[in-house]
């Protein structure tokens, strides 16, 4: 009679789901350093690598991320909708890269004016949804001074950034911080190992994108400790490997 019930139960619609949890669900939306990339290509960017950081089965993440997005050109194109439409309980926000080219390319933003408006627009829509949005600052550039330093041009937008998750009082990780001391410490031939080919100071190949993935699952149980329980382990960074 027991198995008689439990095979009953087994065919009753929504039994089974209502035993098994729904999995977090996190949209990752950013430019080339974040987005997936073909199998066959050397790029990677670490939003690839982001689900695989948490227990299996309880997190779903959804990477819309985009080669040369920035915060302007990513709602523009109708990517941030769609971002919305996937109804995430989080979306991680990673530009900057895109935002400082150029004043004339169509992709520029400046980061003391409309960057830091975009991305009150970005925290307030996900609020508006029900999703709690997590900043992360753009990584630098691996382009050393004569001195060794690097030159550090995104840090307008990584200033810009923290400023906006200060007044929002949302969690921001500093991607740009922790990825200039890393890479200082690394050098220029230790840093040129990340690259996703010869000379390109900007991109990752799979070493590079976990080196970045390493320093952003570091800082988010600080930033948002809400998401620690989820974790499988916090990633061991390239100098303790």
């Amino acid at each position: 009679m027991k198995k008689f019930l439990l095979a009953a139960l087994l065919i009753i619609p929504g039994f089974m789901s209502a035993a098994t949890p729904t999995p977090l669900r996190i949209v990752v939306i950013g430019d080339s350093t974040v987005c997936n990339y073909p199998e066959a290509r050397p790029d990677r960017g670490w939003g690839q690598f982001l689900e695989a950081q948490f227990k299996d089965g309880t997190v779903k993440v959804t990477n819309l991320a985009a080669a040369g997005r920035s915060t302007k050109t990513f709602i523009k194109e109708g990517r941030w909708k769609k971002a919305l439409a996937e109804k995430p309980d989080y979306v991680f926000i990673q530009f900057g890269h895109n935002d400082s080219h150029a004043p004339e390319n169509p992709e520029s933003t400046n980061a003391a004016t409309d960057y830091k408006n975009y991305l009150r627009r970005y925290i307030d829509e996900a609020h508006s949804i029900g999703a709690v949005p997590v900043l992360v600052t753009p990584m630098v550039r691996r382009l050393f001074n004569d001195d060794g330093k690097l030159k550090n041009e995104l840090q307008p937008y990584a200033d810009a950034m923290k400023a906006v998750g200060a007044e929002k009082n949302i969690a921001v990780i500093d991607l740009h911080a922790a990825s200039k001391e890393l890479v200082e410490r690394l050098g220029p031939a230790g840093a040129a190992k990340f690259a996703n080919k010869k000379g390109d100071r900007t991109h990752f190949n799979e070493k590079g994108a976990r080196a970045m993935l390493g320093l952003v699952m570091q800082a988010l149980p600080v930033a948002e400790p809400r998401l620690a329980t989820y974790l499988k382990q916090i990633p061991l960074l390239p100098s303790q490997q």
